[in-house]
């Protein structure tokens, strides 16, 4: 049985080196917090898909293996967990800098 592993979030692993390099990311235009962002978006929104096919396919008894199902759901709970993080940490980002005096 072959377990799909997660893909890593590209804008993450596309900026990864210069993060650890004590560099300034290049920015290309756009911010690289936006891209984090709307990739961890777009990953709950391909495992909630995912999820959703898997449950109708065990309920309509047409998943072979219903491990699947209890993967694909662990898989959207933690990309979930990993936005509401991601928000959480911005907001308290936020919060900090406002409280900050010039």
């Amino acid at each position: 049985m072959f377990i799909e592993p997660m893909t890593a979030l590209s804008a993450v692993e596309k900026n990864k080196n210069t993060f650890f390099n004590n560099a300034a990311p290049k920015v290309d235009g756009s911010s690289v917090f936006r891209d984090i962002f709307f990739n961890a978006i777009d990953e709950v929104r391909r495992t909630d898909q995912d999820y959703s096919e898997k449950e109708y396919l065990f309920a309509t008894g047409q998943l072979e293996n219903p491990h699947e199902l209890t993967i694909a759901s662990t898989k959207a709970q933690t990309s979930v967990d990993f936005l509401v993080t991601l928000r959480n940490r911005a907001l308290d980002t936020y919060n900090e800098l406002m409280r900050m005096n010039i």
